[in-house]
């Protein structure tokens, strides 16, 4: 078969740029009219497709940058090792302290949301019996606000003024 002769596009396309050597780069057509003068009589008919997509998919992977004017160039060594990777968005999270106990295996098991029951309301409890009301308070005083003390002097005598 035709196809077993014609070598990867990415080592094809690596090939053109290096021969063909523009110093601002290679444009996309002058690496097609390379690759159809070399390999013409092989070449699948999707080509234009095929090259486009692996020239995109050489400058995503970085053995390939693409120039100002739209041209292809391969990495210099500047190029390659260039700016570290973006920071993503937003806070960073908090290191983790490989010294702090375990927090997500506390010792007993997780209870139920809500208030707990009370002790008269739990199931496995027998009704209680009614208990009797306690007595007064011991102190003798009886409950509530004082009442008013009336001045010692001061003699009701009935008589409106």
């Amino acid at each position: 078969m035709a196809s077993d002769e014609l070598p990867p596009y990415s080592q094809m396309i690596l090939e053109a740029v290096d021969a063909l050597k523009h110093p601002d780069g290679v444009p996309q057509s002058s690496i097609s009219d390379y690759i159809e003068s070399k390999y013409g009589q092989i070449l699948p008919p999707e080509h234009e497709d095929s090259l486009a997509t692996h020239l995109a998919q050489m400058k995503d992977t970085g053995n390939l940058v693409l120039a100002n004017n739209g041209g292809y160039l391969r990495p210099t060594g500047s190029e390659s090792q260039s700016a570290p990777p973006k920071r993503g968005r937003g806070r960073p999270p908090k290191p983790k302290d490989p010294l702090a106990p375990a927090a997500a295996s506390p010792a007993n098991p997780a209870r139920p949301r809500g208030r707990p029951p009370g002790k008269a309301h739990s199931a496995d409890a027998e009704p209680a019996a009614k208990k009797p009301k306690p007595a007064a308070s011991s102190s003798g005083r009886p409950r509530g606000r004082p009442k008013k003390v009336k001045p010692a002097g001061a003699v009701e005598t009935g008589i409106k003024a």
